[in-house]
């Protein structure tokens, strides 16, 4: 047996592609969440008059560059009118808006990150799709992702190059 001592890395040579959605996710640093409940009275409701003089005197610049989610975590029914304040008042300094948890608000960054690829790069090939890290990656983010990749890539896995689940193969 010949042993010259060279090792040769197949999962390199194998032509896949790798995508780390991760490389999409938003810095946690940039993403604020408004609690319209410290602005209703005795916890319960949300008077007018007040909330337009929250409006006014608040220094809204603190959101500039932010993404914002607008949410209530009372139990108290917000009229629509009080997040269209919100959303009026944000809309000069923060970079985006949305209703809703910090969740959703990510979901909302990854899906927008990843309707703005140029799948072009994967027409015709095989893609894994980077299953584990550090930064939490929405299951949305992977579906919308597979959908897209589905129209162009040859074949689609989950996983790592070593050890992947296949998910998509394109009958030739």
């Amino acid at each position: 047996m010949d042993n010259t001592g060279n090792i040769i890395n197949k999962v390199a040579q194998s032509g896949l592609i790798t995508v780390d959605l991760s490389v999409y996710a938003p810095n946690p640093e940039d993403i604020v969440i408004y609690d319209i409940k410290d602005n209703l009275f005795q916890g319960l409701i949300l008077r007018e008059k007040d909330f337009r003089d929250f409006a006014k005197q608040h220094d809204w610049s603190q959101y500039q560059g932010k993404h914002v989610g607008i949410i209530c975590t009372a139990d108290a029914i917000i009229p629509t009118w009080a997040y269209m304040i919100l959303a009026n008042k944000l809309s000069a300094y923060a970079q985006s808006i949305t209703f809703g948890n910090k969740e959703h608000l990510i979901a909302t960054l990854f899906d927008k990150a990843i309707d703005n690829i140029d799948y072009t790069q994967y027409q015709d090939q095989r893609v894994v799709v980077k299953g584990c890290g550090d930064i939490y990656i929405p299951e949305s983010a992977f579906i919308n992702f597979t959908a897209k990749l589905s129209l162009v890539a040859k074949s689609i896995m989950y996983g790592e190059p070593c050890s992947t689940v296949p998910v998509f193969k394109r009958k030739s």
